[in-house]
């Protein structure tokens, strides 16, 4: 458990909170039990819940794992208290830790920030994280980009992976912001005990900043699905061509191979004591094998 503290305010900052850190908590600030238990479990949901000297928050941030190559929801629990910010999270949030050192060691920053009140910087700490899924937005368009290069350029079996790896990023993406939007609105829109009414309209901006990301998200939702149908249909159209050559190349072979089973029945062959035989029948089967492609041509088969 780490604190920042101004004249006004205080930010309790706890990563990956233990029983001892919720203990010290809850009897300090006389939390509700219900918020402890928040504390305790992790929440499949956002949440805003008012309770007798507290207010209770609980969103979660999209981040990137590299290794898997997709997005997950990290979740933060958020208290509001008369003067004090509590937040907690399990999972590393850079951004949060780095807004937290940057006021612990910047004065000046330290003054802007926490200057206010503890609304102020719990719309500053949330604008900030939304702010921060913009990025994440421009590496999936840039994706997107590329998939689209590499699938004009003939590499749509290589890409069909790829496909399917950033249409998981951008459905996790999804199911991470949809449900912020009812929290937000809840803050901007309802009167809360600890946070300003003069706070509202940034409170509103900050729905105006995830309707944003959702319209982005549903662009890039649009443009993968556009990406796969065009995928998969030039490699269903490379799949037709190698089969109409398969099948022309066996249409052809066909009555070569009727010819020459027919010189292998042991019936006396035509030619058999010529001693040009072998390069008569090749001859043969040679006009063969041009009617049959004249044939097709005349079909506009080929």
């Amino acid at each position: 458990m780490r604190t920042v503290k101004s004249d006004k305010i205080k930010w309790l900052y706890i990563k990956e909170p233990n029983a001892d850190d919720i203990l010290t908590i809850q009897k300090q600030f006389n939390l509700h039990p219900l918020v402890v238990e928040e504390f305790s479990t992790p929440t499949l949901r956002p949440k805003a819940a008012e309770y007798d000297g507290c207010l209770y928050l609980a969103i979660h941030i999209p981040l990137f794992d590299t290794d898997n190559r997709t997005t997950y929801p990290a979740e933060i629990d958020i208290v509001v208290c008369d003067g004090t910010l509590i937040t907690a999270h399990d999972k590393d949030i850079y951004q949060l830790t780095e807004f937290f050192e940057a006021l612990k060691k910047d004065k000046k920053k330290r003054d802007f920030y926490m200057g206010n009140s503890v609304g102020s910087l719990l719309h500053y700490i949330i604008e900030m994280l939304l702010e921060s899924c913009f990025p994440k937005l421009d590496h999936i368009s840039q994706k997107l980009d590329q998939i689209e290069d590499e699938i004009f350029a003939g590499h749509e079996k290589e890409m069909v992976f790829e496909i399917s790896l950033v249409k998981r990023d951008v459905l996790n993406f999804r199911r991470t912001m949809k449900p912020q939007k009812t929290v937000f609105e809840s803050l901007a829109f309802k009167d809360y005990k600890f946070i300003d009414s003069s706070l509202k309209p940034y409170y509103q901006d900050l729905t105006g900043t995830n309707v944003r990301i959702w319209n982005t998200l549903e662009s890039n939702k649009e443009t993968i699905e556009s990406l796969e149908a065009t995928n998969n249909s030039l490699l269903s159209n490379k799949l037709d061509m190698t089969m109409k050559v398969l099948t022309i190349f066996s249409a052809v072979l066909l009555p070569l191979t009727v010819y020459s089973n027919i010189l292998a029945m042991s019936a006396s062959i035509p030619f058999g004591n010529n001693p040009n035989g072998f390069w008569i029948h090749m001859s043969i089967m040679l006009v063969l094998g041009l009617i049959t492609i004249t044939v097709f041509k005349i079909k506009k088969w080929l």
